[in-house]
């Protein structure tokens, strides 16, 4: 499947990665990293772990990101079990790293996902808090998470919206979502989102399906649903990798065109560190590398 679209460059991209954890994981990110950068990411960014538990690995990642790729990186930053001292040091690091955008988080529990989250005494309470500060302190783009579904421990909507604008408030450049599938939610929520009187970009994040089975349990966790349709996607396909992949691209590709005759032209992907089934999702939508570009504009 491809999908007409008139430019390659009609909407923009991020990425998402991790820190890896093993030889064998840093290998494949940083292939990663050089396959995916020919789509021209406004950014990519690399996540952080809860009181700093991967903060080597991300400091490490950011650092080579920054020196050897080209591409403008964002780390993300979260305040659980940190006190504003700690937070702060973190901050200067990352400065010293050249890392000039900031994804402000407040981070799950470090007792895990489903438990209550208790802010360090002396640290920040929540997000909003951590933008205030990362705006006095300036000299950073601040991107901060959205939850187009309610995050898992807002009581309501409503509650979360207002989290929302609190962190736009604090001054707050852009908002990135939690992955989705279903367009009117996303729709649905916009329309509320407007009407809090929000106007930073709300960007949706898409995650491409590497694994249906395992995307269940991790939407569960992190309170995204999975559609009936997708099953029905992906049925008689178990055993079929190669077909599997064909419709997780379509599947994705789909959603992000649709998003886009919405009017949505800037999306943040979700990589997994993986590369084929990204490349695969933008070139079905018309966006090629830039080396396959030229190499074809040259032909």
């Amino acid at each position: 499947m491809t999908i007409a679209h008139p430019a390659r460059n009609a909407f923009r991209v991020s990425f998402e990665f991790f820190p890896p954890k093993s030889p064998d994981m840093e290998h494949q990110l940083w292939e990663t990293v050089q396959d995916l950068a020919g789509f021209e990411p406004d950014f990519v960014s690399v996540t952080y772990g809860a009181g700093g538990t991967t903060k080597a690995p991300t400091f490490n990642t950011v650092q080579r990101l920054i020196a050897e790729s080209g591409l403008v990186t964002a780390s993300h930053l979260t305040c659980v079990d940190a006190d504003r001292a700690e937070t702060h040091q973190v901050i200067d690091e990352l400065a010293g790293l050249g890392v000039r955008h900031i994804v402000a988080l407040r981070g799950d529990p470090s007792s895990g996902v489903g438990t209550a989250y208790v802010p360090h005494p002396d640290g920040y309470a929540n997000a909003a808090e951590l933008v205030a500060a990362l705006k006095a302190i300036g000299g950073f783009e601040i991107s901060v998470s959205a939850y187009p579904e309610k995050h898992p421990e807002s009581t309501d909507v409503s509650a979360d919206i207002e989290m929302l604008k609190r962190k736009a408030d604090a001054g707050a450049d852009r908002a990135l979502t939690q992955f989705f599938f279903d367009n009117n939610v996303f729709e649905d929520y916009m329309e509320k989102v407007l009407a809090a009187g929000i106007t930073i970009p709300v960007i949706p994040g898409i995650m491409p399906i590497q694994n249906l089975t395992q995307l269940k349990r991790f939407a569960g966790r992190c309170g995204s649903s999975v559609p009936a349709f997708l099953d029905e996607r992906f049925a008689g396909y178990d055993d079929k990798p190669e077909d599997r992949a064909k419709v997780a691209a379509d599947v994705a590709a789909e959603q992000m065109d649709d998003l886009m005759r919405r009017g949505t032209h800037e999306f943040h992907i979700y990589s997994m560190n993986r590369a084929p089934l990204v490349s695969a999702v933008l070139e079905r939508l018309g966006r090629r590398p830039i080396e396959k570009a030229q190499a074809g504009a040259a032909a």
